[in-house]
């Protein structure tokens, strides 16, 4: 059985900036969640996320991981939004 858990997700540049400020959300997750889960999970629950978390990388204990990676409890949990520059 998959038990709900929460997750802290750390919001930096745009993605901070969509959340109003914030910098980190919560969301409602379950055991076992997928990178890509947690991705799906964030756009649905946090509508001004949306946009960004399909484009967005996500970063667990400071390294990007695969969308099938699973994410650990106690993990740290980023949103990298796209960047740009030159």
């Amino acid at each position: 059985m998959n038990k709900p858990r929460s997750i802290e997700v750390l919001l930096f540049a745009g993605a901070s900036e969509a959340a109003d400020g914030a910098d980190r959300v919560i969301v409602q997750s379950h055991e076992n969640t997928t990178a890509s889960d947690l991705m799906k999970q964030l756009a649905d629950q946090y509508s001004a996320l949306a946009p960004l978390a399909h484009r967005s990388r996500l970063a667990i204990d400071q390294k990007y991981v695969s969308p099938s990676h699973v994410i650990q409890p106690g993990a740290e949990v980023a949103l990298i939004p796209p960047v740009s520059g030159g």
